[in-house]
């Protein structure tokens, strides 16, 4: 059968939903809800409904919930966290400068309007996130982009909930992306262009003829889409749906976003500058939810064990890849949190206080709460030239793509 009859058949079995990202009717919202509460004190917690209510429609609806949900995903104690960072954790370490360098650089993905001193606090705040995750984790290597995905974390989750989260998420989805080289996030782009030419070898095959290569998918992929969207609402609704997903997900992600824009892509130039400007300015009105949807099915209908097959995809091991499943049966194990604080409760030492680790950790700083309530949907990093972040952040690999 031909690609283009695989996807016409794919269409017909109900890839046509709802095109927009818009919160759902107080109904569904509120059924949705309670799905969410009882999946989160089921015990063991049902971590299979809360990847359920990630992946559907709206993602998972309110920050509030994320505070409790997204640490369930990724298989964090909430009352065992680790301390905030103190301030001797900048002290020495060889990325600080660069580190120091992007952070500044992040004010677009802080609120518009947002006092300096309350933005100030916070991205020293970033500053502690990443670099207590590295300074743990020594053989883990930073990189331009990093940042992207530790400020998302911290404007919903507070800085401690943000030092734990990150620390799994760099152990496990991101772990290829932090080697000393770029060998792996090469490893992990080879995947697009066999989804692309599954789906439709037209398009696979214009793009090949064009040289266009899959550079201006990098920093979609190693920011979680975090730097080159504006609207912040569509960057947690990504997050939800990567926090529940395989690794590979940001990558069907990003076959899903080309193969939406197939018409447009066909009826440009066939060669690299016309495609890869087209390309690499992504737009800011997708249908989301569409895409989150077609992701999913190319997922289920070309799954990652079947593409690691080609030979060119033969020669590396992926790390992130190869832990998932582990990971995934450790996370099914989980307690509720209500059980957690018992237990937590029962080891604290007589006469010592407790430990001020609650869910919404946000709560506890003013400055970060302000910076929560103040997201609006004009919130974001604007879109660079991917060639531009290319040769600022992996020149080498540029050299070897094209």
């Amino acid at each position: 059968m031909s690609g283009s009859r695989r996807r016409k058949g794919r269409q017909r079995q109900g890839l046509q939903s709802p095109s927009g990202a818009g919160d759902l009717p107080g109904s569904q919202r509120k059924q949705k809800q309670l799905l969410i509460h009882q999946a989160l004190t089921k015990d063991p917690v049902d971590v299979e409904a809360l990847r359920q209510a990630a992946f559907s429609h709206g993602g998972l609806l309110t920050d509030e919930i994320r505070r409790k949900v997204w640490p369930k995903l990724l298989g964090v104690n909430v009352y065992s966290l680790p301390p905030k960072p103190g301030p001797d954790v900048c002290d020495n370490h060889k990325d600080y400068n660069q580190v120091l360098l992007d952070v500044r650089r992040s004010v677009r993905r802080f609120p518009p309007g947002m006092q300096e001193a309350q933005r100030q606090v916070l991205q020293e705040q970033l500053m502690g996130v990443i670099l207590q995750v590295l300074r743990t984790h020594p053989d883990l290597h930073y990189y331009q982009g990093y940042h992207d995905i530790a400020v998302t974390l911290l404007l919903v989750s507070g800085q401690r909930m943000a030092v734990a989260l990150l620390e799994r998420l760099s152990t496990l989805h991101l772990r290829d992306f932090m080697d000393p080289t770029m060998d792996s996030t090469k490893h992990i782009l080879n995947y697009l262009m066999p989804i692309l030419q599954w789906e439709s070898p037209q398009l696979h095959d214009f793009m090949q003829r064009a040289e266009v290569g899959t550079i201006f998918a990098l920093s979609w992929l190693i920011t979680w889409y975090g730097h080159v969207l504006t609207n912040f609402h569509h960057i947690l609704r990504l997050y939800d749906f990567f926090l529940a997903s395989h690794p590979l997900m940001a990558v069907y992600f990003a076959a899903a976003i080309v193969l939406h824009r197939e018409e447009e892509v066909l009826a440009c130039n066939c060669d690299m500058p016309s495609v890869h400007q087209l390309l690499s300015r992504i737009p800011q009105d997708l249908p989301y939810e569409t895409l989150v949807l077609r992701a999913q099915q190319l997922f289920r209908c070309l799954p990652h064990t079947e593409l690691a097959k080609q030979a060119a995809l033969q020669l590396y091991k992926s790390i992130s890849i190869g832990s998932f499943s582990e990971f995934q049966q450790a996370a099914s194990c989980q307690r509720p949190d209500a059980i957690l604080r018992q237990q937590q409760q029962h080891m604290t030492v007589p006469g010592k206080a407790e430990p001020d680790i609650l869910l919404t950790t946000a709560e506890h700083s003013p400055l970060v709460k302000a910076a929560v309530w103040g997201i609006s949907a004009t919130l974001g990093a604007a879109a660079l030239a991917v060639t531009q972040t290319a040769l600022e952040w992996a020149p080498e690999f540029l050299l070897q793509l094209f």
